[in-house]
């Protein structure tokens, strides 16, 4: 993520959760019509290695 993408996301994880739900439902809305690509199988593969590597980190910190 750029470090604007990381600020945005910071700023809505802030949020009361009722504001936070909000802004979820209206970007999920926008997504929904939004033309965009489909994840290349690399992408989905990276994907999975930083949720595997973050699960792994969790679990080593316990």
């Amino acid at each position: 993520m750029t470090p604007l993408v990381e600020k945005l996301v910071a700023e809505v994880e802030a949020l009361p959760e009722s504001q936070r739900e909000e802004v979820i439902a209206a970007l999920l809305r926008r997504a929904r019509t939004e033309p965009h690509d489909l994840p290349t199988d690399d992408d989905l593969v990276a994907a999975a290695d930083a949720l595997f590597q973050d699960l792994d980190r969790r679990e080593q910190a316990r």
